[in-house]
């Protein structure tokens, strides 16, 4: 299938898609989409910024739109349909918004409750009467514990970097939502990596053997993106470091640090060397986070210091 319009989507996604100037599907959407229509539990594994997001957005979308009838309207509120879950605020404000793209034509509200922001917001948000929530796991465990958010109506789970979501600490959470779920709620898995080791994993909540799908890049660098290696002796990465920057002034650079405490010590450096920078790590104040993350993206900052908090959910 060569254009959205060969799916059997509904015409006012069709018309989303086409005034966002989005006509043609990504390899994952054209395999995945017509499957996902069908109600078929799936395991889709893809390369950053192959279109992951839409490629399940969509299909909610549509499923949770076509059984909208006067008839079958959400009569309940803190009663979603449609479920994702995602590791990490971040990716769940994006999620979220590329979900509400589609909101104005679709009349189906989108909810999120995620980690990270006050409690009473998060009540507040599944208060009310909705289709669909994105939730970060322990925040939703948090509402499903106080009875604030009930799962028995949902049709479709989608796991969102199923790779961060399942590891060995997650699964017996995962295991936990898809039991408050009803069994013939559709699963669905997303992911840019899924390594041999979570195989076991994903077999315990599927149960029966889901459709595989992985595009010919996935486990690949993203074919646009070059990449050079540079040799550190003797431990003297500042050295190399002060090299790249020098090399490239003002071209917008991500500098990812492993812990937050490095963050600290090459924060540290880059004020010795005069580099201005913004920090982007998990533990700051959100507002501060977001105007860093604005200030670097209009650049007027070249330099965003981050843990892998800036690896997930930064489109």
């Amino acid at each position: 299938m060569s254009s959205f319009a060969d799916f059997s989507l509904l015409p006012s996604l069709i018309e989303s898609l086409s005034k966002q100037g989005i006509t043609r599907p990504t390899e994952v959407q054209r395999r995945s989409i017509p499957e996902l229509l069908e109600g078929e539990p799936l395991v889709a594994v893809a390369e950053t910024g192959s279109g992951k997001t839409l490629t399940y957005v969509l299909p909610m979308l549509h499923r949770l739109k076509t059984i909208d009838t006067p008839e079958q309207a959400v009569s309940e509120p803190s009663r979603p349909r449609g479920l994702v879950l995602v590791p990490g605020r971040e990716l769940g404000d994006q999620v979220g918004k590329v979900f509400k793209t589609f909101t104005h034509t679709t009349r189906l509200r989108v909810r999120t409750v995620l980690g990270g922001s006050a409690k009473q917001i998060a009540r507040q948000n599944v208060s009310g009467k909705l289709e669909i929530l994105v939730a970060t796991p322990g925040r939703l465990t948090q509402l499903m514990d106080t009875r604030e958010v009930k799962l028995d109506d949902v049709r479709m789970v989608v796991f969102d970097e199923a790779d961060q979501l399942l590891d060995p600490g997650f699964l017996p959470v995962a295991q936990r939502i898809m039991n408050a779920c009803p069994h013939r709620a559709q699963l669905v898995m997303v992911s840019a990596t899924l390594p041999q080791s979570l195989q076991a994993a994903v077999q315990d909540l599927f149960g029966d053997k889901p459709l595989r799908i992985r595009t010919k890049g996935s486990e690949q660098l993203v074919p646009t993106l070059s990449t050079e290696n540079r040799t550190v002796t003797r431990g003297r990465r500042f050295d190399v470091l002060r090299e790249v920057l020098r090399e490239a002034p003002g071209a917008g650079t991500l500098l990812f640090a492993n812990t937050r405490r490095q963050v600290g010590t090459i924060a540290e450096w880059l004020d010795d060397e005069g580099v201005p920078f913004v920090i982007y790590t998990g533990e700051m104040d959100r507002g501060v986070r977001r105007r860093n993350l604005a200030s670097f993206r209009a650049g007027e900052i070249d330099v965003l210091l981050t843990t892998d908090l800036g690896g997930r959910g930064l489109d």
